[in-house]
């Protein structure tokens, strides 16, 4: 079994930055593909970035060039450095994974795993 355990959110002002991390516990093959998603009150759960054991990438155009995601597979953790933050990016972020490489891509239903998740607020 997969646990993944988020950590790193907190509040911050407009155009400041947080790191989220998300620690995956379980049988690495599970955790292939990766992902980070989003969802803000009233709002539907949307994808955020992916990311590939072998390290390829896919962003959201919302956060294109702020967000960056990563993974350290000897530690099997997953990473979002996110700059230039805005309010519009105030939501609860959860940690995602799948066994398949295939597929990774930003729809949440092909998701496998959950994080508990963590909030971020921006503050104007």
């Amino acid at each position: 079994q997969v646990q993944l355990v988020e950590s790193g959110g907190g509040s911050v002002q407009a155009g400041g930055s947080l790191r989220l991390s998300c620690a995956a516990s379980g049988p690495t093959d599970r955790t292939r593909c990766m992902g980070w998603f989003r969802q803000a009150p009233g709002k539907e759960r949307e994808g955020v970035a992916t990311i590939v054991s072998g390290s390829s990438t896919l962003y959201a155009e919302s956060v294109k060039g702020r967000f960056t995601i990563s993974r350290d597979n000897t530690k099997n953790t997953l990473y979002l450095q996110m700059n230039s933050l805005k309010p519009e990016d105030t939501a609860m972020y959860y940690c995602a994974a799948r066994p398949y490489s295939w597929g990774c891509g930003l729809i949440y239903n092909v998701f496998t795993y959950w994080g508990q998740g963590t909030q971020v607020t921006v503050s104007s």
